[in-house]
């Protein structure tokens, strides 16, 4: 059983060196902390992906040419967002909850910023 003083890098086992050292753990630890994201989180917005997948095409923002521009995206979270606000709750397009959509359209604009291809749109500073 892990302890406290055992912390996340250490997985609390030894790898059958001893001395407490797991070199898998530690390496591990440097790595994006995926475990955080709430589950229902990613199921929520995988299904909001998968309404833009088959109206638009799958990762069709990544296709040759295309440059997602940030107003559009900016613009439909906004919508999602201030829909639940405003106590839909959820998409009556996708039956699912405005939330995951807006996280969808936030993915959207990050992995646009990840691969160098947003359009920004954004009002000068």
């Amino acid at each position: 059983m892990k302890t406290a003083e055992q912390g996340p890098a250490t997985g609390g086992g030894d790898g059958g060196a001893g001395g407490g050292y797991d070199p898998k753990a530690e390496a591990g630890s440097k790595k994006t902390p995926l475990r955080l994201i709430p589950p229902a989180a990613m199921r929520e917005e995988a299904w909001a992906f998968e309404l833009g997948a088959r109206k638009y095409g799958a990762f069709n923002w990544r296709l040759e040419g295309r440059r997602p521009k940030a107003s559009v995206y900016y613009e439909a979270v906004l919508r999602h967002v201030t829909a639940w606000y405003d106590g839909e709750d959820m998409d009556p397009e996708s039956g699912r909850s405005h939330l995951a959509h807006a996280r969808a359209g936030l993915g959207i604009l990050l992995d646009a910023i990840d691969r160098g291809r947003l359009e920004d749109d954004r009002p000068p500073l």
